[in-house]
Formats: C-alpha cells, structure tokens, sequence
C-alpha cells in the first residue's frame, strides 16, 4: 500500500475496488478475493508480456516470441492463448470462465516459478459469468500510461484489494494480512538495507513488499536484500508468491507451504532482519513432539501458547547482528504461566530485548486483542537498556471500527529508537523511557509500557489551588443537593403507588 498516511488518499486502487466490489454479487469475500486477485495478476503479466513484446517487434528480428528474450528479462513468458486480447475477446461468451483458467494452467507451463500457484476456478458454476466478464472489462479499460508504472499500479492495486478483503472477511482475515501501517512500524525501526530478510509466517508477504519498498524510497538497492519466508496455509502461499511475481521480487519461500515448526523451509538460515506477525496465542501447536527441540533455547514454550516458541525460533534464525520485529499480543509482556515468565526472564538476562512498542487498538481487522511489537537486538548498542514506547493513544480512526497509524505516529516512533540507539533519547512522562535491566527486573521481569514511561503531566490550566478547590467544592455540594431533592421524589411515587423506602 502507498505509504502516505492514511489509505483515505488512495485513489486510483479505491476506483478498482469500488468497481469491482459492485460486479461481486453474493460471492463471499473469501471467495471473490482470488477472483480480483487472479484477473490483477493476469493483466499484470500481460501488460509486461506485452511491453517487451513491442519492444522485439520494433527490433524487428523476430525474436517476439522467443521465450528466452523474456526470462532474460526476468519477464513471464505468456502462451498466444493467454494474452489479455484473447481473455478479452471472450469476456462476454459463456466460456470465459474456461478462458481464464485455461490461461493461467498455459502460463504455469511456460513458467516454472509459477507452477500450481495460479487461481484455477474461474470456470465453476457458482462464478456469474456475465458478472466475470464486466470484471475483464473493467481490467481490460485500466489505461496504465495514465497511472505511471504498470508494475507499481498493479502492485498498489492488489495490495489495496488485500488490505479491503481483510476488512470484509473479519476474523478470517489474520491468515494472510497484516496491517500496512502495522508492517511499516517494523520497516521504519529495522531498516532493512542490506542482508537476508526473512518472515517464518509470511501471509500474503507485506512484509517483504514494505521492505522491497523502503529500500527503494532510500535510493537502496533491491537485489541488495534476499528474502526467505514461509507460510502453513496453502492458498496463503500461493497469494504471497503472486504478490510478490507482480512486484518483481524474488523470494524463497520454500517449495509449497509448510509448518514452521515441524517442517522449517530454512533450518540452517541466520536471518538479518525477521519480522513477523504470528498468529496470537496459537494453542494446540505441537509442544509434546517438539521437546528436545534445538530452538528452544530459553525454555520450553507451554502446550497451550505459541508465543514464546515463535519469539524463540526467529532468536534461533538470527544472525549475530540480526534484529526482530514481531507483533505479539499483549499477555507475553506480563504472563507468568506454563514457564512463560521464566523464559521471558532469560531473554531479557541475554540482553536481547531492543524495545516494545505498545500498540493502539482496533489496528487489526481479526481481533481486538490488544498488541506490542517486541524489538530483538543480538549486538545492542546500548547495553543493559531498554526502550519502552507507550503509543496506546496513536492513530486515527478510519472507519467506525478500525484505526491507522499515520506517517507522522510511525516517525515518532522510529525517530526515538534512533535517539535511544545513539545515547540521546531523553524520557518523555506518557511516550517512550529508556529503562535499565537492573530496574526491570525488579518489575518481576514484566515489559508492559505502561509500567516504566508513566502518565503524561496535566498541562496547568492556570487556575490558583485555593481558587479550583473552591469552584469544584460548590459545584460539588450543589450535586449532592440535586441528588437529595431526585431522592424524596422517587419516595414520594412510591409511596403513591404503595411501596414505602
């Protein structure tokens, strides 16, 4: 998603949305999704296609359909039988359901990378085809020259529709999406310039497309970070590899979708920058066949709760400068059942934790559980220290039940890990203290925010004590007046009526 504050200033992505959310009809939004999702990437590929095609044909040595001269290019060759003129074509006959997935099952095959990823069930009865067709019509009028960089529109475009799926799909939604401003919080604090970026629960790769994003607004270079991740849920992974193809990132992100716990794609990786949102307080993940386990090199994570084994594989994938950032519900900052607080307790002795952010509520579509980014440093530069940043009250509310965190929230709080990196971050009552593991641990070990940064002074309204004391006094005894006169009138009615007080 664009960063530019808030998704209220998207426009072009908003128009997509809105029109194709009209063709929808009663499909379910889980559904539709890889509708939207597949016809994005399709005209995607055909707009590039068709873009070195034209180049080739003006060279004119008849090398247009030459798949070499496209994977060169690192461009996906497309089949005669797949380009968006023949999908066109047949928008509006009865078999454009079959077109379709006969195109992405011909784009697989000349595409090794994208084998068995591709939506191929445009052709199923419950799929309107006259409301499909108006949907090929609809990407078919998309006039990229108008919108800059098909590349970049197309990538906005599937990234906004993500983002408006989750809202719609609610809970359903934790699976695949993060919130942006969620992702760029971990972006803006890690910087991940350099080095391999990895995600062990990927969802449909945000992660990685904000970092691909942030490298380029910082004049970096892309091919200068390698991106691993991974995902459990099969259509998740499939999303994450198309989203990923259609912004010209190459990842590795396993061969098919796996459990990171009992099937690592990435066992011997050392990571120099993880982020991740897992999902919160995972029961039921497998602790009784993962005793011995390597990872758990702090303790071993309760049968009933996840948490500290996902904060406990990514310490494992790091390498020796590597830096995490990963949302945790809140519970992990405090809780002291099933061994948790003994681990936390050895995390913190190890000198591991950089900071923990308290988040805003109602960040998420999936869940009011409230939530905290926990920063993981392997080599702080500020030993024996901690930053605690209390951003409870950002955020602007974007619809009746969600908030975004703005550019200006997202700053505020990258710019004071910065100063507290370089020794010159100065405590602010209500925001963000710098706190060291001596004064923790006499917290009992406990990271809520909270604790440490205090309440933010009550700016003087100018008004003297013995003045103050006496208006709120009056107004006061003028309450307790009204609330005796309110009293003999219930009893009076009552008494009318029969019952005596």
């Amino acid at each position: 998603m664009e960063s530019n504050g808030s998704t209220a200033n998207i426009g072009f992505e908003q128009q997509i949305w809105s029109a194709a959310n009209i063709l929808r009809g009663n499909i379910d939004a889980s559904e539709y999704k890889h509708v939207v999702l597949g016809l994005i990437f399709l005209k995607y590929i055909s707009d590039k296609f068709d873009e070195r095609y034209n180049q080739l044909l003006a060279e004119g040595s008849g090398f247009e359909e030459d798949i070499d001269e496209y994977t060169a290019e690192n461009i996906f060759f497309v089949p005669q039988s797949a380009r968006w003129k023949a999908i066109t074509e047949s928008a509006h006959s009865p078999e454009i359901g079959q077109v379709i997935d006969d195109a992405m099952r011909a784009i697989e095959k000349e595409n090794k990378r994208l084998k068995d990823i591709l939506p191929k069930n445009f052709a199923r009865p419950e799929l309107d085809k006259r409301r499909l067709g108006d949907v090929v019509d609809l990407f078919t009028n998309i006039r990229m020259v108008e919108h800059g960089d098909s590349k970049d529109i197309l990538g906005r475009t599937y990234e906004y529709c993500l983002g408006r799926f989750a809202e719609q799909e609610g809970k359903l939604a934790g699976e695949f999406y993060t919130p942006a401003c969620v992702v760029r919080t971990l972006v803006e604090v890690l910087k991940p310039f350099n080095g391999r970026v990895y995600d062990p629960c990927c969802g449909s790769g945000g992660m990685f497309v904000q970092s691909a994003q942030f490298v380029e607004h910082h004049q970096g270079n892309i091919r200068n970070i390698a991106i691993y991740g991974q995902d459990s849920n099969p259509t998740t992974w499939k999303m994450c590899m198309m989203n990923l193809a259609i912004r010209g990132i190459e990842a590795d992100l396993g061969n098919y979708n796996a459990d990171t716990f009992f099937n690592d794609c990435h066992p011997t990786l050392k990571a120099d920058f993880i982020m991740a949102n897992p999902p919160f307080n995972l029961s039921d993940w497998g602790a009784d066949r993962l005793v011995d386990d390597p990872r758990w090199k702090y303790g071993l994570p309760p049968v009933g709760n996840a948490n500290f084994a996902w904060l406990q594989h990514m310490i494992h994938h790091l390498s020796p400068n590597g830096k995490i950032g990963m949302v945790l519900a809140n519970g992990s900052l405090s809780s002291q059942s099933g061994g948790e607080g003994e681990i936390r307790r050895r995390i913190i002795e190890d000198d591991l934790v950089e900071g923990i952010v308290a988040m805003p509520t109602q960040l998420f579509y999936t869940t009011q559980i409230p939530v905290s980014i926990w920063f993981i440093n392997r080599n702080k530069k500020q030993k024996g220290k901690m930053l605690f940043i209390d951003a409870r009250k950002m955020g602007t509310m974007v619809s009746r039940k969600n908030r975004e965190m703005t550019d200006e929230d997202i700053a505020r709080i990258s710019t004071a890990f910065e100063a507290f990196d370089n020794g010159v971050l100065e405590d602010m009552k209500g925001f963000c203290a710098a706190v060291t593991t001596a004064e923790i641990a006499k917290q009992d070990y406990i990271l809520t925010p909270g604790r440490y940064v205090g309440i933010e002074a009550q700016e003087d309204d100018g008004e003297p004590f013995e003045k103050k004391m006496a208006r709120l006094t009056g107004e006061l005894s003028e309450m307790f007046k009204r609330s005796r006169e309110l009293e003999e009138e219930i009893r009076k009615r009552l008494g009318a009526i029969g019952y005596e007080i």
